[in-house]
């Protein structure tokens, strides 16, 4: 039977955990961010034509 390496499994995990947080947060600040611009899109008036009566 194989002896596992522990303080290597232990950064592997670590690692994993902090690549997984990051990601969470920046999807959270990118649907934040989507949000926004879309909110903002939907406010803007259309324009008018001028020349167009």
């Amino acid at each position: 039977m194989k002896e596992i390496n522990y303080p290597i499994a232990v950064l592997v995990l670590v690692a994993v955990a902090g690549l997984i947080i990051f990601l969470i947060r920046r999807n959270r600040k990118d649907k934040k961010k989507f949000e926004k611009e879309t909110i903002q899109s939907e406010l803007k008036p259309d324009k008018h034509d001028t020349n167009r009566v």
